[in-house]
């Protein structure tokens, strides 16, 4: 396995940085977070006319049909420059509708989504935040050929500019046989649906959605009706990927800033960059983010191989929230007081990094999927580690 970028790949990476660098500034970023929206429509078009937003969707629907990886590229991109985007929640939702949407959803919404017409995001957190079936408890009850949707959703990104939204609801309760989940594309402005903008540290655009008798029909099921935690977790494993993709790319721009900070700040007659304590302080964060770097390429090359991935996922998440937040921190403690002055813009970047830490899943949640991977699976060898033999 190599997951250094190939040329093709590179030249990718240098097309987004020079295109993002150009139309984003931090300006653009501070006006965004007072912005009803959230994003720039005219760049988000930008964007679909240079292809990234079907980047990693069929040809048939308008995309490019390019593996993940290209995608995980853009968004770390998108992620360096603090883009004001919906990309994150539109692909994730997108995505999943590729690979377990019906053939009508797919040709209703994909070409859409590729061609900057249509925002998605999805909906599975509830007041209990963990990412597991026995969590889901937004009821959606059988009626006639549709369902009556009531309960809560916590933490949507982007809801008050989607088109559509992918919920996940408790159809039956958990068996043997399924976990009663399913998954049901939503219209966020259609009846019985209420959205209440949250206070957020990045000063993004998240709600909390009650549903209140809110009628889908049968052709909104995506799946099988109380199959759908399978393609839960399958998308929370392509989210929460690219979320780490992001989360390198702030990180990676941050730790830049802070060299370039010690280079040129002078105390007691020199730069402080000459100091051991702050070198040592750089070194870590370049050795965080590129660990970061490799453990999300890693997984998302799984994931392109049509290989098991879930367990590297967790394993670049729960690196990433801790290593990209050491950074972050880092880079706080390097430039001084002058770090937390809302005028300053390094905090943009430790405040969005901060929050997408607690997004996708802590690291404590993170660190049980692994461990129960290595500790479910006796005799067997999990992430390059013998197991002892049951009993």
């Amino acid at each position: 396995m190599d997951i250094l970028p190939t040329e093709e790949e590179q030249m990718l990476k240098n097309v987004a940085r020079e295109f993002l660098e150009a139309e984003v500034s931090t300006a653009l970023v501070r006006e965004m977070e007072l912005d009803g929206l959230g994003y720039p429509p005219a760049l988000w078009k930008q964007m679909a006319d240079l292809g990234w937003l079907g980047m990693s969707l069929p040809e048939q629907y308008g995309g490019q049909g390019l593996p993940l990886v290209y995608l995980g590229l853009i968004i770390e991109e998108i992620g360096r420059v603090m883009a004001p985007v919906p990309l994150h929640s539109t692909m994730v939702a997108a995505l999943t509708i590729d690979s377990d949407g019906t053939d009508q959803q797919k040709q209703d919404i994909l070409p859409a989504v590729a061609d900057g017409k249509m925002v998605l995001t999805w909906a599975v957190h509830e007041r209990d935040a963990r990412l597991i079936p026995e969590a889901m408890n937004l009821e959606a009850k059988a009626d006639g050929d549709g369902w009556i949707l009531n309960g809560t959703k916590m933490f949507v990104d982007n809801f008050v500019v989607a088109q559509r939204c992918l919920v996940a609801c408790r159809t039956s309760p958990a068996s043997d046989a399924n976990q009663g989940i399913s998954l049901f594309l939503v219209d966020p402005n259609g009846t019985g649906v209420n959205q209440t903008a949250l206070v957020t540290l990045a000063k993004d655009k998240q709600s909390r959605v009650d549903f209140k008798d809110h009628r889908i029909e049968s052709a909104a099921l995506v799946g099988e009706i109380d199959q759908g935690w399978p393609i839960i977790e399958a998308m929370l494993d392509r989210g929460t990927a690219l979320l780490c993709c992001q989360m390198v790319g702030a990180a990676r721009k941050d730790s830049e800033m802070a060299i370039e900070y010690a280079k040129n700040r002078v105390a007691f007659g020199r730069p402080i960059g000459s100091f051991q304590s702050v070198q040592h302080m750089l070194a870590d964060m370049l050795l965080h983010v590129d660990g970061g770097e490799m453990l999300t390429f890693e997984a998302l090359w799984k994931m392109d191989q049509g290989l098991p991935a879930s367990v590297e996922v967790s394993q670049a998440k729960a690196f990433c929230n801790e290593k990209c937040e050491s950074v972050v921190r880092t880079s706080q403690v390097i430039h001084g007081g002058i770090g937390f002055m809302m005028e300053f813009d390094l905090h943009l970047w430790f405040r969005r990094v901060t929050a997408w830490t607690m997004r996708m899943g802590t690291t404590y949640d993170h660190r049980a999927k692994i461990a129960s991977a290595l500790l479910d699976v006796p005799g067997k060898v999990r992430l390059g580690m013998p197991l002892p033999a049951a009993g």
